[in-house]
């Protein structure tokens, strides 16, 4: 496992995005309160839809509005905005062209859906402006308002296409608001202050897709961040033992000597199948070490984060958060 480097230290805004099924949005919450430890104000954004913010704090449906949701270690404070479509456009109308009231109008004759659904595109301008305000946003004091933004983005499959809609946006657009609008946007995301962090299973696909993620993000000049490998299982054989463990050579005899050494006798039934845990746990730590070896192509700084065998609530997402300090996030 290598460690969260200086250059994701300066990054304001972390987009997570990973394979469905990865934890990508229990990882995006356990990376905002990390980013929080010790004093910091953090803001943690969702953009698809789901809620899944709030039912990871076992909270109602968030509004359109930044809510405080948890408190990090050292007095930091975590605030979550699910951005929904509609209202981002609504904003845009009463901010860009005074149009609050004819924007509701709007809305009752279902023009809004009409205009994104003729532009696809524009949807993501609209959730990825509103991401860029809240960046850039500074109080009376002249400090920006969050000192970080955690983005839980689309999974990879549509990561750069969300990322990089703007480009198509600002090239369609050649005067006006929301040319300026997606101008900003895509100085942002193609800045040192953007990071895009990508979830990842020691598993053969997850993997892949992470390694086709990086190339496509390359491709697209967004810059990589690091990868969060989720639910790492401890490893609990000695290395010399794995192999003739994943193979099944065992020899039982030598098992229950060992096992009587520390005091247990059991009975066959019980110690067959204590032998086969054993074999399957060596075979799933060889797969996790092919999966991370397969991983070392990606050539970015690799955080692991343990399996939790109890589920996630808010506790876990504290424990994932210490884990992630650990690795030196900050």
């Amino acid at each position: 496992m290598t460690s969260w480097t200086e250059e994701l230290t300066r990054a304001r805004l972390h987009v997570v995005s990973g394979k469905g099924g990865t934890g990508k949005t229990t990882v995006s919450a356990a990376l905002a309160l990390a980013l929080a430890t010790g004093g910091r104000r953090v803001l943690l954004i969702e953009v698809e839809g789901r809620q899944g913010i709030a039912q990871l704090f076992d909270r109602a449906p968030l509004p359109y509005s930044e809510e405080r949701i948890a408190s990090a270690p050292g007095g930091g404070e975590v605030h979550a905005l699910a951005i929904d479509a509609e209202a981002a456009l609504l904003e845009y109308l009463a901010m860009f062209y005074n149009l609050g009231f004819a924007g509701r109008t709007l809305r009752k004759m279902g023009a809004i859906e009409f205009a994104t659904t003729l532009a696809p595109g524009l949807r993501d301008v609209l959730l990825t402006g509103k991401v860029k305000e809240c960046v850039n946003r500074t109080g009376p004091d002249g400090r920006h308002l969050y000192d970080a933004v955690v983005l839980d983005a689309p999974p990879t499959g549509r990561v750069v296409k969300f990322l990089d809609v703007t480009k198509a946006m600002a090239d369609l657009a050649k005067v006006g608001p929301i040319k300026g609008q997606s101008e900003g946007v895509v100085r942002l995301l193609h800045s040192g202050d953007t990071a895009v962090h990508l979830v990842a299973l020691l598993e053969e696909m997850p993997v892949r897709e992470t390694l086709d993620a990086v190339a496509e993000l390359d491709g697209a000049d967004l810059r990589p961040g690091a990868v969060l490998v989720n639910r790492v299982q401890p490893v609990r054989l000695p290395a010399r033992s794995l192999p003739v463990a994943a193979e099944g050579r065992l020899d039982e005899s030598r098992v229950r000597a060992g096992l009587k050494a520390a005091g247990l006798d059991l009975d066959e039934f019980t110690l067959e199948g204590l032998v086969d845990e054993t074999v399957e746990h060596a075979i799933r730590v060889q797969s996790q070490q092919e999966a991370n070896e397969l991983l070392s192509e990606a050539d970015l700084p690799t955080l692991e984060l343990p399996d939790l065998t109890d589920g996630v609530d808010v506790a876990a997402l504290y424990e994932l958060a210490e884990a992630l300090v650990a690795a030196g996030v900050r």
